[in-house]
């Protein structure tokens, strides 16, 4: 669990040179521009360092271990989590369709975060249904 723990802190780092970009709106320039400036950063960093973060990006963009794939699904979580929390007044008309269908497929391999993702959905209905959870 630490290199899922390590997973999820470094994952978003790139955002910091670019901001915050929504998944649905980010685009593959968005992507190079933000890889890019990372791996700048990353490689002005101590070999240790430099070697180990290198490493865990790797991971995570293979998805071939259960650590990256825990660590993808538990991001893709955590983002329907923050909608369901969000007033629907903030919510974009797509997001309704998108917190109702959004990582199933990223959960598959595990019965457990299958299990979490239906209880989201749960949440996800009530909301957009009553307008709370």
């Amino acid at each position: 669990m630490d290199r899922v723990v390590r997973m999820c802190l470094i994952h978003d780092l790139g955002e910091c040179f670019t901001g915050d970009i929504p998944t649905f709106v980010k685009t593959d320039a968005d992507r190079e521009t933000e890889d890019s400036l990372l791996d700048r950063w990353v490689s002005s960093m101590p070999d240790e360092v430099r070697n180990e973060l290198a490493e865990l990006y790797a991971e995570m963009n293979a998805q071939k271990t259960i650590e990256a794939k825990i660590f993808k699904a538990l991001d893709k979580l955590e983002a329907l989590i923050q909608h369901n929390e969000s007033p629907l007044d903030t919510w974009s008309e797509n997001e309704y369709e998108l917190n109702k269908t959004y990582a199933f497929d990223t959960v598959a391999f595990s019965e457990w975060l299958t299990e979490l993702r239906k209880a989201i959905l749960a949440d996800t209905l009530e909301k957009t249904e009553h307008g709370t959870i």
